[in-house]
């Protein structure tokens, strides 16, 4: 029994549709399966890589910088402050943005802003490799 997914930020709605799984990290919370039939929920999102298993056992991954996902009658809405999917951005590109937020980092060790940034880049990349399955 398949169940509706919807993943929004404030530019876009970024994806829907239907799933048997979706997997995400909450925030201090560690990694969460939503099945068919789950429990009402409502928790904060980390920044991670969320994963939709379809009907057909593929999967599609999604950068989620933040936000909530709300649980109620076999429906997930992830509402994120900032959300892509691989398609939408170029993962070269991110690596460049990386090295950058990584060396400016360096120079300001205790910046939380520089700090996200590197997380979010590396989020990116880990949602665009086909082969990885971790949500950290």
């Amino acid at each position: 029994m398949a169940m509706q997914v919807e993943l929004v930020s404030p530019e876009a709605a970024v994806w829907s549709g239907e799933a048997t799984q979706v997997l995400a990290r909450t925030l201090g919370g560690g990694d969460i399966a939503f099945l068919s039939g789950h429990a009402p929920f409502l928790g904060a999102l980390d920044t991670c890589v969320v994963v939709v298993t379809l009907a057909d056992g593929k999967q599609e991954k999604m950068a989620v910088r933040g936000g909530f996902v709300e649980v109620s009658d076999n429906h997930v809405k992830i509402l994120s402050d900032q959300a892509q999917l691989p398609q939408a951005y170029d993962p070269d590109q991110v690596r460049a943005a990386l090295a950058r937020a990584e060396e400016a980092l360096r120079k300001a060790e205790d910046d939380a802003d520089l700090a996200s940034d590197v997380r979010w880049e590396n989020v990116r990349l880990q949602a665009a490799d086909a082969s990885a399955v971790t949500t950290h």
